[in-house]
C-alpha cells in the first residue's frame, strides 16, 4: 500500500506528497469550475494517470523484448461532461510509437497499453478512444 498525503492549501488548491519518495504535486481547480487553472486539476490527473500508465506498461514490455521506445509520446485530450454531475466524459489518447507499424511485437505493445491498471480502473461510462501513430 502506498501512502499519499494531501493538504488543502485554500483557494481550491491542494498539494499531494508521495510519501515513499517525497515527491509533490499541486492541483488547482480549473477556471471553468471556480479555480485559477494554474496547475493540473484533479480530473487532469486522471487523464495524466491514464497516459503515463499506458506508457509505463508499454515500457516494461519493450524492455523485456529489447524494443527501443525512446521518443514514445502520448497526448491525452480530456473532455468534461456538459451535464451534471460534473465528470470526465471522454479521453482521447494519441500514442506516437517510435517503432514501425509492421513490427512483430506491435500487438504486444498495443495490448500492454490497453490493459494497464489505470485503463482497468476507469469507469465504463467514460469513452476512451485510442489513436495509434506508428513510425512510417
Amino acid at each position: 500500500m502506498v501512502e499519499i498525503q494531501i493538504d488543502y492549501e485554500g483557494q481550491l488548491r491542494c498539494s499531494a506528497e508521495h510519501m515513499p519518495s517525497g515527491n509533490k504535486v499541486t492541483t488547482d481547480a480549473p477556471v471553468d469550475n471556480e479555480g485559477r487553472g494554474e496547475s493540473f486539476s484533479p480530473t487532469d490527473m486522471v487523464a495524466t494517470a491514464l497516459g503515463t500508465c499506458m506508457a509505463t506498461i508499454m515500457g516494461i514490455v519493450a524492455r523485456q523484448r529489447e524494443i527501443n521506445l525512446k521518443g514514445l509520446r502520448l497526448i491525452v485530450l480530456k473532455e468534461m461532461s456538459a451535464d451534471l454531475p460534473r465528470r470526465i466524459a471522454r479521453l482521447d489518447v494519441e500514442i506516437h510509437v517510435p517503432v514501425a507499424g509492421d513490427h512483430p511485437d506491435r500487438k504486444v505493445l498495443e495490448n500492454a497499453a490497453l490493459t494497464c491498471p489505470v485503463q482497468h480502473s476507469i469507469h465504463p461510462e467514460i469513452e476512451v478512444n485510442i489513436d495509434w501513430r506508428w513510425q512510417a
